[in-house]
């Protein structure tokens, strides 16, 4: 009999809440008893897992966002994390946790020169974190294209997590590891998530009051058809890591269980990709369909433009518009003033990661790529644009066009961020196009309450004008 093993895949991320001046985290009374659903949602999911050891035996990615905020909430909590990651590590080669692109943007709806800012800012956290490089990378809604799966390959990713209607076929065999060829001889491997019990634990509850019941008529029952009897296979379930425990109380208990004691005496192991990739390299190459995500069955128009995943959506494309108008001239701005000074002003970008969390001094990154002076104006200038390019970068979070209304909290901070990177180009560079900005945005409007971005984006621009540079 081959080989059977099992996978569960948590995605563990949550919008970035931070007000961009302060930093912190405004009141959420809807989070009550607790101050924001950050804390809610640490105490009902993310502690227990880790207690329970849950993040031992599970694929798991955590949003960069999050786990920074998570390191400064309870830093034991976060360091035991990577604890059990880095026990795997040295047992195996290969630890359990695989990285993220960092803001959580939707990459087949960003440039190229936004993909790899995102694709190696997610790669430099995850080695600043857990210590080694990261096999894996978690697409952000597992939306994909050939550019970003070719980006990853060159940055040394191994494998990603995609939906099985991902795939251009629709025969797919998602016990298998597949290949994906990519230009210049490059290719990486897709595991792909059983859609029925991948959507059944998401969505149904009963699913998962037994631990038993679903190792014995869920797990085995798949993994034991006759047709494949002889054959190595590895069932993957992929959902949001807050459905153990938030989503679905006591479902933290329920993952320990059939991770761990429930598998006793049972003809299934658990695994993890990394881990299977040792001794199950692919065998069969597919192609993927590009554009595509494993929450949006129409393509990625749900955060581009009218989907019927979410009603009254009419906003949402004159905010994307707006932003990615925005980010031209932001990107210009930067270019036009960096290219005196350094190489290469994108590369500049994309090393940006140990300066942003001070790991290193701008002017140590500056003379790195080629600028040789000290001169103290031109260096506080490069920490304000990169200051800006960071804002410029989280205001297009997936999660400010997930839901149906403008007037939310996640597309309410991705104006927010426009507007603090709009204002620290400003006093970077004394070029203020905070006019054409606010015009821009004044045609996404909450179908609710008839807010305006435009409005939203004045107020959050002129709060920073008054605030001052000392913010900074």
């Amino acid at each position: 009999m081959g080989e059977k093993a099992f996978c569960f895949h948590g995605h563990f991320y949550q919008p970035p809440r931070e007000d961009p001046v302060s930093g912190e985290i405004p009141l959420e009374p809807g989070a009550a008893p607790y101050c924001n659903w950050n804390e809610r949602i640490f105490d009902q999911c993310y502690r227990p897992n880790v207690e329970l050891g849950n993040f031992k035996r599970i694929s798991f990615n955590i949003g960069p966002t999050l786990f920074h905020w998570w390191e400064k909430y309870d830093p034991v909590t976060y360091h035991q994390v990577i604890l059990d990651d880095n026990e795997n590590f040295r047992t195996y080669g290969v630890g359990n946790a695989i990285a993220q692109s960092y803001n959580h943007t939707i990459l087949p709806l960003s440039t190229t020169l936004e993909k790899i800012t995102q694709i190696r800012w997610g790669i430099a956290d995850y080695i600043a974190t857990f210590g080694h490089n990261p096999q894996g990378m978690w697409l952000p809604e597992t939306a994909v294209d050939l550019e970003s799966l070719d980006i990853l390959a060159q940055n040394g990713i191994e494998f990603t997590i995609l939906a099985p209607w991902q795939a251009t076929k629709t025969d797919i065999d998602p016990t298998k590891v597949y290949n994906v060829d990519l230009p210049g001889n490059r290719n990486i491997n897709v595991f792909f998530y059983n859609q029925g019990l991948s959507g059944q634990i998401s969505f149904n509850s009963e699913i998962t009051q037994n631990g038993d019941k679903f190792i014995d008529s869920e797990i085995l029952i798949r993994l034991n058809q006759k047709s494949h009897k002889n054959q190595d296979e590895i069932l993957m379930i992929a959902s949001d890591g807050e459905l153990y425990g938030h989503h679905q109380p006591f479902r933290d208990m329920f993952l320990a269980y059939v991770t761990g004691e429930g598998l006793n005496n049972r003809d299934v192991r658990m695994t993890y990709p990394g881990l299977w990739l040792k001794s199950h390299p692919p065998e069969s190459s597919i192609k993927i369909k590009e554009n595509t995500s494993w929450s949006c069955h129409h393509g990625v128009s749900r955060w581009s433009g009218l989907c019927y995943c979410t009603p009254n959506a009419s906003w949402k494309k004159p905010l994307r518009i707006a932003l990615e108008n925005i980010a031209g001239l932001l990107d210009n701005s930067y270019y036009e003033f960096a290219k005196e000074y350094v190489d290469d002003p994108w590369e500049l970008r994309h090393c940006y990661y140990p300066v942003m969390h001070r790991q290193m001094k701008m002017q140590d990154l500056l003379f790195q790529h080629g600028y040789k002076s000290l001169e103290p104006e031109v260096v506080k200038r490069f920490s304000l644009l990169m200051h800006s390019q960071y804002e410029r970068q989280r205001m297009f979070a997936s999660c400010g066009w997930f839901f149906d209304d403008l007037d939310r909290i996640e597309p309410l901070n991705n104006v927010a961020y426009a507007a603090q990177a709009v204002w620290l180009n400003k006093i970077a560079l004394d070029v203020d196009f905070s006019e054409e900005a606010k015009q821009w945005l004044q045609s996404a409007v909450s179908w609710r309450t008839g807010l305006s971005a435009g409005t939203v984006f004045w107020h959050h621009f002129q709060n920073a004008s008054q605030r001052g540079a000392n913010q900074i």
